[in-house]
């Protein structure tokens, strides 16, 4: 298990499980968490990527993930996932792709945990990764 400031991340077997923190601890709570359309795609507070993105790296350096992704020829890469967008109103990034498994409900919930497949991740950190670069220019 891997903890980034409110981002503990657990890998086992195929996917990494990624629980996050919420950064209050009031009826507010549940807006700051990331938002998952399971099978579809995830939405991140802005202010959070930093810190999800380097989670994400940590569990590219586990030997569960680089077995993954040897099993799993051709996935991984970043065409599976969209290019982030941002949203003004809610301050969150959202990048579509396959998070979570699909559980039949429509629109993005708020959720302390969530997975990825480990094939998946390294996608998702090239696209966070060029998010955050293009924004710090």
């Amino acid at each position: 298990m891997t903890t980034f400031r409110r981002w503990t991340v657990e890998v086992a077997g195929e996917t990494a499980s990624f629980r996050c923190a919420p950064s209050v601890e009031d009826h507010t709570a549940v807006c700051a968490l990331p938002r998952v359309w399971a099978g579809r795609g995830i939405g991140l507070p802005e202010y959070d990527l930093p810190g999800f993105t380097a989670v994400v790296a940590e569990v590219m350096k586990t030997h569960a993930y680089w077995a993954a992704r040897s099993r799993r020829d051709g996935r991984g890469i970043a065409e599976h996932w969209s290019m982030p967008r941002r949203d003004d109103d809610d301050g969150f990034v959202y990048v579509t792709g396959p998070a979570g498994r699909p559980n039949g409900d429509a629109g993005y919930r708020p959720a302390s945990v969530f997975t990825l497949s480990l094939a998946d991740v390294r996608g998702l950190r090239i696209r966070l990764s060029a998010y955050l670069e293009s924004n710090q220019r």
